[in-house]
């Protein structure tokens, strides 16, 4: 487990950063896979099938049906329709890239893009994903990383190491911050002259800085040693910039060193160039739709360019359901924020998939600790809000919601020790459990597939995993 300062609501951030997992627990027993199906494939074409599940994986299932988290379906609607029923989904980019990776045909890595609030934010639930598809189609690096800490706790699994000198800014403050966002939804402002930051190396062969061009701040350089690998120039133009740079043979770290003070850094890109998956961690605490609006659209059109993204997933909806419980906001406002979203990172991104992963179970706030939990009144209008504009829109949708267990699943996970004293966030193996769901939804879905040819309004239908046999004693 991380170590947790506060955690006061979907509003604060809870796990932010990654820490190590604890090392996989030992085989279930009496718990079998996943039933595969796979989809009909055409004639000497490719045929899906989900790869062998891994121990954890195995472990996670078990935990899941254990805690009532049946699991769902994806929602992926037909965008091309044609004279069989449906030529091409939703989620086709991202299927097809994995059809290249199974087929060995695949030449560069498949980026997926996540934001989301801070169910997110601290790498887990995506780290499931990443880590499972990894072991399927293979790995190609960590991609985007941030200088620093988004807060002074946490772990570094998605940043570089600094003792000081970086300020983060991140588009969840309630008062807009005074500079533009790129895709991470964060910058970091050097505080003093020579802030640094140290990323040690995996084999990539070459990396990017993106930095914001903001008045009166000193240059950045990346360095490896004592060779200057890349400097920038900055104008003062205020717009977001990149700078590339090759990594030398043998070097085993890289640091990003601010000139001045108010130098700002968006991020570094780290990755491999050969096949497998690469997941970039967008996640910001306090995220919602309408606060992605502080995007700046010359940053998210540019940048993601650059990362050629096979898969925006969007994990949002919490922050929306308690700011209706507030009357901070209405259903038509989050559908027209969530729809502008939708259109600008697609827009961005037009060759990539997109799914919207919904909001999980939820309660009201309870002073009193003594008193039954009560569903969160507007949740499961979040959740059809939700629906109904990512169809529209053109992307998936995955019920977060109804595959954990739907409505009281948030007090089994409680029970069980899953969930933090805010009753918001949950922690450890119950992040472990919600991230299994999408991953093992999203594999389903493209094994069901037809990979190129047939209609896929109807599926091969899936019996429900084996009840487990096996316990697990909470911590």
């Amino acid at each position: 487990m991380l170590h947790v300062l506060a955690c006061g609501g979907l509003l604060t951030a809870c796990e932010i950063g990654s820490e190590a997992r604890p090392a996989p627990p030992p085989p279930v027993v009496g718990v079998s896979p996943p039933r595969q199906v796979p989809a009909p494939a055409p004639p000497g074409g490719l045929r899906r099938v989900v790869p062998e599940p891994q121990e954890r994986t195995l472990a996670n299932q078990a935990l899941a049906l254990k805690l009532g988290a049946v699991g769902a379906r994806v929602d992926d609607p037909c965008v091309t329709p044609s004279a069989a029923g449906c030529g091409r989904t939703a989620l086709a980019p991202f299927f097809e890239s994995l059809d290249a990776m199974s087929a060995g045909t695949a030449s560069t890595p498949t980026v997926i893009e996540a934001f989301g609030n801070s169910l997110i934010a601290g790498d887990r639930i995506v780290d499931i994903l990443r880590e499972d598809l990894g072991a399927g189609f293979g790995v190609a690096g960590r991609g985007v990383l941030l200088v620093d800490r988004m807060a002074p706790y946490g772990g570094r699994g998605r940043t570089g190491y600094s003792r000081s000198g970086w300020q983060p800014r991140t588009l969840g403050e309630l008062r807009k911050p005074p500079h533009p966002f790129g895709i991470t939804g964060v910058y970091h402002v050097a505080t003093t002259a020579q802030a640094r930051s140290r990323f040690k190396l995996e084999g990539e062969p070459h990396g990017t800085l993106w930095w914001l061009d903001v008045p009166h701040a000193g240059a950045l350089t990346v360095r490896s040693g004592d060779a200057v690998l890349a400097r920038t120039e900055p104008l003062g133009s205020g717009l977001s910039k990149s700078t590339r740079f090759v990594v030398p043979a043998g070097a085993t770290v890289v640091d990003v060193v601010a000139e001045g003070k108010g130098a700002v850094v968006q991020g570094v890109v780290l990755q491999q160039a050969r096949p497998g998956i690469v997941l970039d961690m967008l996640g910001v605490p306090s995220a919602d739709a309408s606060l992605y609006a502080r995007l700046e659209d010359g940053a998210l059109r540019s940048q993601l360019a650059e990362r050629e993204p096979r898969l925006l997933v969007f994990f949002l909806g919490g922050n929306e359901s308690k700011r209706l419980e507030w009357k901070r906001t209405d259903l038509k406002t989050l559908r027209a924020d969530l729809g502008t979203l939708l259109r600008r990172a697609r827009a961005a991104a037009p060759s990539s998939a997109c799914l919207v992963v919904g909001p999980m179970d939820a309660v009201r706030d309870a002073k009193d600790r003594g008193k039954a939990l009560t569903q969160r009144p507007f949740l499961e209008a979040v959740v059809s809000a939700e629906r109904e504009v990512s169809l529209a829109e053109g992307c998936a949708f995955f019920n977060l919601y109804e595959a954990m267990g739907g409505k009281g699943s948030l007090e089994r996970f409680h029970r069980s020790g899953y969930m933090h004293d805010d009753l918001v966030h949950p922690r450890g193996r119950g992040l472990d459990v919600l991230g299994h769901l999408v991953t093992d939804a999203l594999l389903r879905a493209w094994a069901e597939t037809p990979p190129s040819s047939g209609s896929v309004a109807s599926r091969v239908p899936v019996q429900a995993p084996p009840s487990a046999t096996a316990t697990e004693t909470p911590p």
